[in-house]
C-alpha cells in the first residue's frame, strides 16, 4: 500500500510537469506569450522541488532506520510530515514498529546478559576468560578469592601465584584438564575451553580447589590401607603366635632332659618340623605383602617421550611371545592411525600392558576363543587411548568397583597389586585407566592420555 501511494505520488508529480512544460512551450510557440510560459516554468521548478524533496525525504527516513540499526541505537522516533501528505504515515508507523522490536529483543539480551554475569560471579568455581592477547575479560569472585591475585588484568598475572602453573596454563589445549598443587592448601583442577566471540578467539579457564577432597578421600585411603595392613598381618601372625604355642607345648611334653643334651620324641619331632616350615611360609608371605607394598608406594616419575605406539606393542609383544604361544593365545594389533605417537613413559606403559594382556590370556585360558585385542586410537585434542580386550568371562559388577584397590584380587594366586599400581602409573601420566566389562561378553580396559 505504502509503494503504491509513493509511486502514485511521484507519477502525479512527473505528470504535472510534463503538462506545464508541454502547455508553456505550446502558448509560446502559437500564441506569442511570455507570461504565461513565465509562470508555467516557476511552476515546473515548484513541483520538480517538490518531487526531490518528497524522494529524499524516505531516503532520509531509511538512512536514520540503517544508522539506528548499525549503531544500536534505537530511541529515534519516526513521525509524520504533514506536508507529505498520508503516504507516508504507513511508512513512520512501520519504521517505529521495527524499532520497538529492536528495542524490546536488546532489553531481553541485556537482561540475559545480567542474569549469565549473576550466575556467574554466584557459582564456587572460579572463572577466567583471556583474548589471544592475554588480556583478561570476565574473573568472578570465586576466581579472586581462590586465586588471592590483585589487579588480575592478565593473564600473565597468574605467574604471581605460579610461574610453573602459568606454563602449564598457557600449554593447556581446549578441553584439556590438569590437576596443579601450589601450597598445602590450595590443589587446583583447571579445565580449559576455546570460543570465539565478537571476532575475536577467548579461552575460558575453569578453577576448583580440591584439597578438601583430597584430603578426605586421603583420609579414606589411609583408613582403608590400615584395614587391609591388619588383615593380612593378622592372618600371618595370629597362626605364627599360636604355632609358637603349640611348639612350646610339643617340647615340654614330648622332650626328656638325658645327662648330655634333650631327647625328643619321633613324632613331637615330626610336628616341630612341619610347625618351623609354616612358620617360615607364613613369615614369607608377610615379607612378599611387605616388598608388595613397597613397590607400590615407590613408582618413579615417568620419564616421557613420544613413542610410536607400534612400536610400543611390537616390544611388549616380543617380550611376550613364550608365553602367549605356549597358551595358543592370539593377539589382534588395531593401531589408528599408523604412524600414531603417544606421549608417554614406554618402560612403565610396556609394564601396564604386560600386566593387562597376562590377565586377559589367563581369563580366557579354559575358552576356544582365545583372542585379545590390541587397540591404539588418536582421538586429536581429546588424546590418545590404548585399549586391551578379551572375550573372556568377564568382571561382575561387585568386584569391578574394586579391582583398583591395592591388594584386593579375584584371583586363587597374586598379590592384587598389579592394577593398582598401573591406575597410579597413569594417574603419573595425568591420564587414567578403566575398566567396562560384560560378563560373558567381553571386558575392555583403556588407557587414556590427554
Amino acid at each position: 500500500m505504502v509503494y503504491r501511494r509513493f509511486s502514485f505520488g511521484i507519477t502525479l508529480r512527473i505528470l504535472g510537469i510534463t503538462l506545464a512544460i508541454f502547455l508553456g512551450v505550446w502558448l509560446f510557440s502559437t500564441q506569442n506569450l511570455l507570461l504565461a510560459p513565465a509562470i508555467l516554468g516557476i511552476v515546473v521548478l515548484i513541483l520538480a522541488g517538490e518531487m526531490i524533496y518528497y524522494v529524499n525525504s524516505i531516503n532520509h527516513k531509511l538512512a536514520r532506520f540503517l544508522d539506528s540499526i548499525r549503531f544500536t541505537d534505537f530511541s529515534s522516533s519516526f513521525t509524520h510530515d504533514s506536508k507529505m501528505g498520508g503516504s507516508f504515515r504507513e511508512v513512520n508507523k512501520a519504521f517505529n514498529e521495527v524499532m520497538e522490536v529492536f528495542k524490546q529483543t536488546r532489553a531481553e539480551k541485556e537482561e540475559q546478559m545480567l542474569f549469565l554475569q549473576v550466575i556467574i560471579q554466584h557459582i564456587n568455581t572460579g572463572i577466567i576468560s583471556f583474548n589471544s592477547e592475554g588480556k583478561i575479560g570476565v574473573i568472578n569472585n570465586a576466581a579472586k578469592q581462590l586465586l588471592q591475585i590483585p589487579q588480575f588484568r592478565d593473564i600473565s598475572d597468574l605467574g604471581k601465584l605460579s610461574t610453573k602453573l602459568l606454563k602449564e596454563v598457557m600449554d593447556m589445549k581446549p578441553g584439556q584438564r590438569i590437576s596443579f598443587k601450589v601450597n598445602p592448601g590450595l590443589h587446583l583442577i583447571v579445565q580449559s575451553t576455546s570460543l570465539k566471540m565478537g571476532g575475536q578467539s577467548w579461552t575460558l579457564l575453569s578453577f576448583q580447589n580440591i584439597n578438601a577432597e583430597l584430603q578426605s578421600n586421603e583420609l579414606e585411603a589411609w583408613q582403608n590401607l590400615t584395614k587391609v595392613l591388619r588383615h593380612e598381618i593378622m592372618n600371618s601372625i595370629t597362626p605364627i603366635s599360636s604355632l609358637v604355642e603349640s611348639l612350646r607345648t610339643i617340647l615340654d611334653e614330648d622332650s626328656y632332659v638325658q645327662q648330655e643334651g634333650m631327647l625328643i620324641k619321633r613324632d613331637g619331632f615330626q610336628d616341630i618340623q612341619e610347625g618351623l616350615d609354616t612358620i617360615a611360609n607364613r613369615s614369607k608371605g608377610l615379607v612378599n605383602f611387605v616388598n608388595a607394598y613397597r613397590d607400590y608406594t615407590n613408582i618413579p616419575a615417568p620419564k616421557k617421550e613420544f613413542t610410536p605406539v607400534k612400536s610400543l606393542f611390537e616390544n611388549v609383544l616380543g617380550l611376550m611371545k613364550e608365553d602367549l604361544k605356549s597358551n595358543q593365545i592370539e593377539i589382534q594389533v588395531e593401531v589408528l592411525p599408523e604412524e600414531l605417537e603417544v606421549h608417554c613413559d614406554p618402560d612403565q606403559i610396556s609394564m601396564i600392558l604386560i600386566n593387562l594382556i597376562k590377565n586377559a590370556s589367563e581369563s580366557i585360558q579354559n575358552q576356544a576363543d582365545r583372542q585379545i585385542t590390541l587397540r591404539a586410537i588418536g582421538q586429536g585434542d581429546l588424546g590418545t587411548q590404548i585399549q586391551v580386550e578379551d572375550h573372556g568371562p568377564g568382571i561382575v559388577s561387585e568386584a569391578l568397583e574394586r579391582i583398583f584397590v591395592p591388594f584386593y584380587t579375584t584371583k586363587k594366586t597374586g598379590s592384587g597389586i598389579g592394577l593398582a599400581i598401573s591406575r597410579q602409573i597413569m594417574n603419573l601420566h595425568r591420564g587414567s585407566l578403566q575398566v567396562i566389562s560384560i560378563p560373558g561378553e567381553r571386558t575392555v580396559f583403556t588407557l587414556n592420555f590427554r
